[in-house]
């Protein structure tokens, strides 16, 4: 059963009004439950993992690997396939320089698409600087989905080595073809990453059924803290993986002329690791696990349908991508207005959004408008709360709106 009052931060009023949070691809607000986990740990366990004899450290291993196991079952991985990271970003660096390092060579090639973040792209831009790697961008149609004709032949190339691509857009919240282009990789050849960043809150996930190389999110996209990811690995590309990081608990031996290292996942948590986040991400799966999957996923598409509904009642709104097959993610243009001084007057209202490009421009160059003003829903959100924010947008339209300027027409396409 889906109880906003579960959210404690949902309580809150700004400026007299109530905190209606529409900001959720960015983060997700935190359930009681997890704050819990934090306070109980700062308050009962704080230790370190894997060293010492005391009690403590005992207490702390134990919570913080019984985290590694929750994880894993939340996306059918085995806890030695999880690799606790700082997020999203450093997991996809973390494949970069490891796999990426070791495995490329100047004029492999490595696929993406479009619409990806930049977390997505940089560190692919940085392995290209560094030993000449090429990449190449799966097109888009006019709607922001795949160009599934032209990805096809991208994999046919036979210096094609891997495919990096988002399952779910943080900009469009279209849900991509991933398991029809996962496995024409796999026959192909290549290895493949899937950057789950903004599926993990909507979709079901499980790892063995899309059987991917690589799949990677943040803690905080789910409810848990910030500064907590996962890297999930297969087992035998994992093995095969030099150390990312160097420093304690990832050695097995160490002398003043060498090293050996540790098994994975344990090689790649040098120093100590972000324990509360690892305990609190844990109990955010615990969280999502008692309640019911088919109600939230059921509850977001009425969010979804609901909202498409109220906000083509505004004109001068145009929505980037297509109204179909999509999460409760929506990046819009407003006719002559920016996205910043728009988010800038509706936080004023308490509704919290976020403007700009998400971290995708090459996306927002796609579609040849510099900013977008997006709202991303949860299953805690309301009709009542959408209703509320398409009434303040049209007040503010009205206030503030200019005459329409026609290179701006032309390019938003109003």
């Amino acid at each position: 059963m889906i109880k906003r009052s579960d959210f404690p931060i949902l309580k809150r009023k700004i400026n007299g009004r109530p905190l209606v949070y529409f900001d959720n691809a960015s983060t997700v607000q935190k359930p009681g439950a997890v704050i819990k986990s934090l306070v109980d740990y700062y308050e009962r366990h704080n230790a370190n993992v894997h060293r010492g004899m005391s009690p403590l450290a005992a207490e702390v291993t134990r919570l913080y690997e019984e985290s590694r196991q929750t994880v894993a079952a939340f996306i059918g991985a085995a806890p030695a396939e999880i690799i606790f990271t700082r997020g999203t970003t450093e997991s996809i660096n973390l494949v970069a320089r490891t796999w990426g390092d070791r495995e490329l060579r100047a004029g492999d090639i490595v696929i993406l698409s479009l619409a990806e973040h930049h977390a997505n792209i940089i560190p692919w831009l940085q392995l290209r600087d560094r030993i000449g790697i090429r990449l190449e961008y799966i097109p888009l149609h006019a709607d922001g989905t795949w160009n599934m004709a032209a990805a096809k032949k991208l994999l046919d190339h036979k210096r094609a080595k891997l495919l990096a691509v988002s399952q779910v857009s943080n900009v469009l919240g279209i849900i991509n073809p991933l398991a029809e282009l996962l496995k024409l990789a796999r026959c192909r050849g290549l290895v493949t990453l899937v950057d789950a960043a903004q599926s993990i809150a909507h979709l079901q996930i499980n790892v063995q059924e899309l059987a991917c190389d690589f799949l990677v999110f943040s803690g905080h996209k789910i409810g848990g803290p910030t500064g907590i990811g996962v890297l999930f690995g297969r087992r035998e590309i994992l093995a095969a993986l030099p150390p990312f990081l160097g420093g304690g608990e990832m050695i097995m031996e160490v002398t003043t002329k060498s090293f050996s290292v540790k098994e994975a996942p344990f090689r790649f948590e040098a120093g100590t690791p972000n324990i509360a986040g690892a305990i609190g991400l844990g109990a955010a799966c615990r969280y999502l696990n008692k309640l019911d999957n088919r109600i939230i996923r059921a509850r977001e598409r009425e969010l979804t349908a609901y909202f498409l509904k109220k906000i083509r009642t505004l004109r001068f709104i145009k929505i980037l991508g297509t109204a179909k097959g999509k999460v409760p993610i929506f990046s819009l243009v407003i006719k002559n207005m920016h996205a910043h001084d728009a988010a800038d007057l509706l936080g004023q209202e308490g509704i919290i959004l976020r403007s700009g490009h998400h971290c995708a421009q090459p996306l927002h160059d796609f579609f040849q408008v510099p900013a977008s003003l997006r709202a991303s829903l949860s299953f805690y959100n309301t009709f009542q709360e959408i209703d509320f924010f398409v009434a303040r947008l049209r007040e503010l339209y009205q206030a503030f709106a200019i005459k329409p300027v026609k290179a701006f027409k032309k390019r938003a396409g109003f």
